[in-house]
């Protein structure tokens, strides 16, 4: 792998149009320097050499049409390699479009892939995407799903539509149902689950999020889809948008996710691993929103993968 160095030796002027109002600059900034590191980039903004309409800003400021960055001379490191992108998600990339307009796309996301690579891991969902689409000049990601759960996935091909869905997602305006699989039998038809999350890190340098009162407030509805002798079914209804909110809430319940590494139970995985449970049950099945443009009411529905329904078919077994 070689490192080409890009000289920038000069200050550059930007000014911010209708496609870029509304980012955060550290966003704004990591997409145009691409190759210099985040830190060097917070960096550059903290000593005052990034400027916005020539004052000194916040790396959370967000963008108005018409400012001016000012953006210091830099040199960027450029890697001349490119995302490996395995055949087999190219490949359910491109079969597994629900939804597309002129705005955004919503995808049924296959299990065991992120959503974008980085920390160790060399592609992902949206650098597929990119891959078999190299025309599109925009795609971005609107939210997140964890690498194991699959499902309805929102991907944006106009800055203008990511500002317009961000912004039904942060006013709890698009509806998100799961499929998942408890441990044991859950006795309960339904049941909201008010907790507030924190994150954490654990000793191993691992995320977990722990139920706190010093954390951020997170409502999940699970509702009983059907029981079985070792487990039960539920639809998943989180209210709020936490990181591994439903997990975590489950396994509150004392009925965590079937798979589940993190939050679960070794030795259930283990017995359901040897009835082909290979992965975390967990689904995104549909999204339920208006569409930022027209009003009009969507309702978007990603099938159950073959892994999980074939468990279910076996439910005897269960």
């Amino acid at each position: 792998m070689s490192i080409l160095e890009n000289p920038t030796p000069q200050v550059v002027y930007v000014e911010i149009n209708a496609d870029n109002c509304d980012q955060r600059l550290d966003n704004f900034l990591i997409a145009r320097l691409k190759g210099v590191p985040k830190s060097r980039i917070y960096r550059l903004v903290r000593k005052g050499e990034v400027r916005v309409n020539k004052g000194r800003s916040d790396v959370k400021y967000r963008l108005i049409a018409g400012d001016i960055i000012r953006i210091p001379p830099i040199r960027v490191a450029e890697r001349s390699e490119e995302y490996y992108v395995p055949q087999g998600l190219q490949e359910a990339l491109e079969k597994g479009i629900l939804y597309e307009d002129d705005g955004f796309l919503i995808i049924n996301k296959p299990a065991g892939f992120a959503v974008h690579g980085g920390s160790g891991v060399s592609s992902g969902i949206i650098e597929g995407l990119r891959l078999i689409r190299p025309e599109a000049r925009f795609l971005e990601l609107v939210h997140r799903l964890d690498k194991d759960t699959s499902g309805c996935l929102l991907i944006a091909k106009k800055r203008s539509a990511l500002r317009l869905l961000q912004a039904l997602f942060r006013n709890n305006q698009i509806q998100k149902t799961y499929q998942a699989l408890l441990a044991g039998q859950w006795a309960r038809k339904k049941l909201v689950v008010n907790a507030p999350l924190l994150k954490n890190i654990s000793k191993g340098g691992e995320r977990i999020v722990v139920i706190s009162q010093a954390g951020k407030a997170a409502e999940t509805l699970f509702t009983r889809l059907q029981s079985f002798p070792d487990a039960t079914l539920v639809e998943a209804s989180p209210k709020t948008g936490r990181t591994h909110q439903i997990r975590v809430h489950a396994a509150s319940l004392g009925h965590p996710l079937i798979g589940d590494e993190r939050y679960g139970i070794d030795s259930v995985n283990k017995a359901f691993k040897n009835k082909g449970c290979k992965r975390m049950f967990l689904h995104a099945e549909t999204l339920q929103f208006a569409h930022p443009v027209t009003e009009v009411k969507m309702t978007i529905c990603a099938p159950l993968p073959h892994d999980l329904t074939h468990l279910l078919k076996n439910a005897a077994t269960l």
